[in-house]
């Protein structure tokens, strides 16, 4: 039996570190991803190859440890192990995948990776997995097995996006809501600074940590229980202000803004105000770079650039930071020039030339001869 999958990247349009503090975040799925061809076996062997890097490893279903050795197939792996803490019982798999998506640059190529693996493997044994649980079958395996501890984003974005629509997620209850991204005579280019990192080797877990002390010193100042940051409020924090390093205060300070800039852009999206939404973007970035302190030269060359270009609403970096991408939103008539004047800026100080996507919002997780009864 074989089954054929497709899983989009994502890009974050706003709403960055906001997801592992159960806040508020709006991704949308993009028009590349990953595309997976698995064939079921009799026995518990998996074996993967990865037409990109043009490599092969194999595991058994049955010695799944995780372990600390960051390859490439510890997604595979990962999502395996994590369908088996879960219950389900399925058999090995030949598994080739493939993709047009940039390793390393935040577009969330693990997390496609993982819930077109997902999505395969369920198929393959008629386990009829419905695609929200895929996502969190597949987070669970990133957090637990590869040990990047990320929200839920990236494998909401991949698995559960439609076409033409941004998607709104709460990551505390987990509700999602498609938001219409009526874009007219805008487009969004996603600037591939390509500046690698490795999330599992960067600071993320660090930001990660601190969101978590900023928050037990809130909690402490103020006599309060609060299980998030998304409950903090900008008072609560002033009064904590006194007690708390600097560095702590303006991760939640960061924070609590970026949630309520993600949900003044979903009411801007809603009405059609993009102007409004080019503003939001480019306070977001603003406080990535001063406040938590997640960008870099190469970003920040690119976003300045970007936001002096007439025809440009809004740029921000995008994806948890070190390097990766900026999304821009811009008139599509203007796009060639925004590529030549980035270029003419970045020539001198980047080491390589940024690359470009121009992409609309695209579907989700895609399963030939999936039941449409199983999808979201």
């Amino acid at each position: 039996m074989k089954v054929h999958v497709q899983a989009p990247g994502r890009v974050n349009i706003i709403g960055e570190h906001t997801d592992y503090n159960q806040g508020f975040v709006l991704p949308m799925a993009v028009s590349m991803g990953i595309s997976l061809t698995a064939e079921s076996r009799s026995d518990k062997l998996v074996k993967v190859y990865s037409r990109n890097l043009d490599q092969e490893a194999s595991f058994s279903l049955s010695g799944l440890i995780p372990a600390d050795s960051h390859n490439w197939w510890d997604y595979p792996a990962g999502v395996c192990w994590a369908l088996r803490k879960a219950g389900y019982k399925f058999s090995g798999a030949n598994i080739v995948f493939g993709g047009d998506l940039p390793i390393g640059a935040g577009l969330s190529s693990s997390a496609a990776l993982e819930v077109a693996v997902a999505a395969a493997l369920s198929h393959l044994s008629s386990l009829k997995i419905p695609f929200r649980e895929l996502a969190l079958i597949a987070q669970r395996a990133e957090n637990e097995y590869v040990g990047v501890q990320c929200g839920i984003m990236d494998q909401f974005a991949s698995a559960l996006s439609m076409e033409g629509y941004g998607i709104f997620i709460d990551c505390r209850s987990l509700e999602y809501e498609h938001v219409p991204l009526n874009l007219g005579e805008h487009a969004f280019v996603i600037i591939d600074s390509r500046v690698k990192r490795n999330l599992a080797d960067s600071a993320y877990n660090h930001r990660r940590a601190e969101c978590a002390e900023a928050l037990a010193v809130i909690n402490r100042a103020a006599g309060k229980q609060s299980k998030s940051l998304r409950e903090i409020s900008l008072d609560d924090l002033e009064k904590a202000r006194p007690v708390m390093l600097p560095e702590l205060y303006n991760r939640g300070y960061f924070v609590v803004r970026e949630n309520q800039r993600v949900l003044a852009a979903v009411q801007a999206f809603q009405r059609g105000d993009l102007q409004a939404c080019g503003s939001l973007m480019n306070q977001s970035h603003e406080g990535l770079r001063r406040l938590f302190e997640v960008s870099c030269k190469e970003v920040d060359l690119i976003v300045d650039a970007a936001q002096a270009f007439r025809g440009v609403l809004g740029a921000r970096m995008t994806g948890a930071g070190f390097g990766g991408c900026v999304i821009v939103l811009v008139r599509r008539e203007r796009i060639k020039k925004l590529q030549e004047r980035i270029l003419e800026k970045t020539q001198a100080s980047a080491s390589r030339a940024p690359h470009f996507y121009v992409t609309k919002p695209a579907a989700g997780l895609k399963v030939t001869g999936l039941p449409s009864a199983e999808r979201p």
